[in-house]
């Protein structure tokens, strides 16, 4: 009886996990219900198979809370199963290999307190990415990259000492490159375009906003507002459009799946695996943080989740080709009118932020 008191009442918590989410409530504690899909997915597929084992099925109470473990149970594998090579491939692979149209791309959030550069050195000295954006970066970074500045002779700095620090190296020539704080003081953006070795121009947008956290911000709100000013901005239909970072969301959030039909950019890990960047020291809470984005006219050449470099997050490398006739193959992500409105909205309460400190 006592454990009865004990174990039933966790059983009708579980689905809390899942249905919290749902409501499209800000607060962090909410949002952070949606990192841990794959772990929920496992609890509840749990719970699905251990309560009918412990109380049996007969009583309608408990065909009722075996029913409802089932739908959470289906709608966080509907979530997850996207991110596995089960399911088709958003982004098609390139069929073969054209250099001159590819597009190299390292993304390493270095954690500005890890002090041992050389492990990213090295990678970068191996892979030859063509780009190498570097996230969290201070001063002491921006001192350890410049070693690599003789190969990247353009460079976009902006060393912070908050964590939001950013730094872009390309060996490939970037136009109008600027620095944008598009939504708080002291987080960072970096935009320009980059000219393929085949003279094609793409647009970049390097991002890294702020996480709803309790240590951070306490609502989502800054972080989802962030991702809908970008994804007004594109035109991925008059350009080539890459938005790569440390978004500090999950690929199958609500703000994330959002910001796909929004911007109409793909996500290369649909079909082809998770890939989760963070946390690397923590094998059982790992998800996906770090992030590529692009037009329907580049296809895939290689996706990887790199090596650890003492930082708490794993670097990954995109490989992409821009090939002009995939976009025939690759369906267009569209919002429907309340999407487009809700993230109208998100956009509409950062500006009203915004205006308020500037008051």
């Amino acid at each position: 009886m006592i454990l009865d008191l004990i174990v039933f009442p966790l059983f009708c918590v579980v689905p809390l996990f899942t249905l919290l989410p749902l409501l499209r409530h800000e607060a962090w504690w909410v949002r952070a219900f949606e990192f841990l899909a794959v772990q929920i997915t496992a609890v509840t597929c749990a719970a699905l198979v251990a309560y009918p084992l412990i109380y049996g099925w007969q009583a309608g109470g408990d065909l009722a809370l075996i029913g409802v473990l089932l739908i959470c149970a289906i709608i966080q594998l509907a979530r997850i199963i996207r991110y596995t090579p089960v399911f088709p491939k958003q982004i098609q692979s390139a069929r073969q290999s054209r250099p001159k149209d590819q597009l190299n791309l390292l993304v390493a959030n270095v954690l500005m307190t890890n002090r041992t550069a050389q492990p990213l050195l090295d990678l970068i000295h191996d892979l030859k990415p063509d780009l190498v954006l570097a996230l969290e970066t201070d001063n002491w970074w921006q001192d350890q990259l410049d070693a690599i500045s003789e190969g990247y002779p353009y460079v976009v700095r902006q060393p912070l000492d908050n964590l939001y620090g950013m730094h872009l190296y390309s060996r490939l020539e970037l136009l109008d490159a600027e620095i944008l704080f598009l939504v708080e003081e002291g987080v960072p953006s970096i935009h320009a375009e980059v000219v393929l070795a085949s003279g094609q121009r793409v647009k970049l947008h390097c991002l890294h906003p702020a996480p709803p956290s309790p240590t951070e911000n306490a609502t989502s709100a800054e972080r989802d507002g962030e991702l809908m000013v970008v994804a007004k901005t594109l035109d991925h239909q008059a350009q080539s459009v890459v938005v790569m970072g440390d978004l500090n969301d999950v690929a199958w959030s609500v703000s994330t799946r959002l910001f796909h039909k929004m911007s109409g950019l793909l996500d290369p890990r649909v079909g082809r695996g998770m890939f989760s960047t963070f946390h690397a020291g923590v094998p059982l809470f790992r998800w996906p943080l770090d992030h590529v984005f692009c037009s329907g006219d580049f296809t895939v050449v290689s996706l990887a989740r790199l090596p650890k470099i003492g930082s708490d997050h794993f670097p990954i490398q995109v490989v992409l080709q821009h090939t002009p006739g995939a976009k025939r193959l690759h369906p267009e992500p569209v919002a429907s009118q309340s999407e487009a409105e809700f993230a109208q909205q998100k956009i509409i309460d950062v500006d009203a932020d915004e205006t308020a400190l500037r008051g």
